[in-house]
């Protein structure tokens, strides 16, 4: 293909894209309207849940949709037909794997408790852990899990992962294992990176918290409906689980009353580990190099199985 690329786009025109892509015309279409009548285009830049009107905004001669985000499980993915559909895959991938660290970190090092606003009665006193030899446990080993094994390794932890696939780990050092009993039996740290899927939603039930090595740690930066909630709060109250740092909800925004707030042993905060200064521009740059290798004829980056959901 060469020149002449129509974009139909539902986040409207992106001056970083549109600088960097000056041979393409991009239109921007409402969310949830029609589009003006004669406006077509082979390419659909939209977002993650997809739009009210996407359905007919893919019979305007769309051949390849590209969400800005990086997860596909609420996109309409029933509506594509032979389309082929992209992400943003891995464009947040280092700041969840710095997030996880940072959560980790924290509990081992007791922090913000050891922070101090009065003298102590003594200096010295607390006992810290450490990350050197302990064990860290991967659900899931694509863009995140990836990033995350990387900078345990550099802090000498023990890396396990369990992934869909046969192929072998992405990252020397990294074990992988065949079962959950496997990842979760030694793992001081658990963390869940995988996509949500008819396979992985509820995954983390009784089953897979019973397996837990005791006193635990568990980290979802994937999505909520991985974890079976009941589940989870007996195993915060009966102890299996020491802690659960939780960054993602079954609903945003969550409603007041619900436990995570205020259960003592859940560290929660509102979705915020994907967070990074150059993010966005990482999500735009991948949906510019595919442009690039759309117009080329080149084999696109971050294509969806539709089929496996991710």
């Amino acid at each position: 293909m060469s020149g002449g690329l129509r974009v139909l786009s539902h986040l409207g025109v992106i001056p970083d894209v549109a600088d960097a892509l000056p041979d393409v015309e991009i239109v921007a279409i409402p969310t949830d309207a029609p589009p003006e009548t004669g406006v077509r285009g082979e390419v659909l830049l939209t977002l993650m849940r997809g739009t009210p009107n996407i359905a007919e905004v893919l019979e305007r001669d769309v051949r390849w949709v590209h969400t800005i985000g990086t997860g596909v499980d609420e996109f309409p993915l029933e509506l594509l037909g032979d389309r082929l559909l992209t992400c943003s895959r891995g464009a947040n991938a280092v700041p969840i794997a710095e997030w996880v660290m940072a959560q980790v970190l924290a509990v081992e090092k007791h922090l913000p408790d050891t922070w101090i606003e009065a003298p102590p009665e003594r200096w010295g006193a607390p006992n810290l852990g450490s990350l050197a030899g302990q064990t860290l446990a991967i659900l899931g080993i694509g863009s995140i899990g990836t990033h995350l094994a990387r900078r345990a390794l550099a802090f000498d932890m023990h890396v396990y992962a369990l992934r869909r696939s046969i192929a072998p780990s992405p990252v020397e050092g990294v074990e992988l294992v065949t079962s959950i009993e496997e990842l979760v039996g030694e793992a001081d740290h658990v963390v869940l990176a995988a996509p949500s899927t008819p396979e992985t939603r509820g995954i983390v039930d009784h089953s897979f918290l019973g397996a837990t090595k005791r006193g635990a740690h568990l980290v979802n930066v994937a999505r909520a409906d991985l974890i079976d909630e009941v589940a989870l709060r007996r195993a915060l109250d009966d102890g299996r689980l020491g802690l659960a740092s939780i960054d993602v909800a079954p609903v945003e925004p969550l409603p007041r009353d619900h436990w995570f707030y205020s259960h003592p042993l859940v560290r929660f905060s509102p979705h915020v580990s994907w967070s990074g200064p150059a993010v966005w521009d990482a999500m735009a740059e991948a949906f510019v190099a595919n442009c690039r290798r759309w117009m080329t004829g080149a084999p696109l980056e971050g294509v969806v199985d539709v089929v496996a959901g991710y």
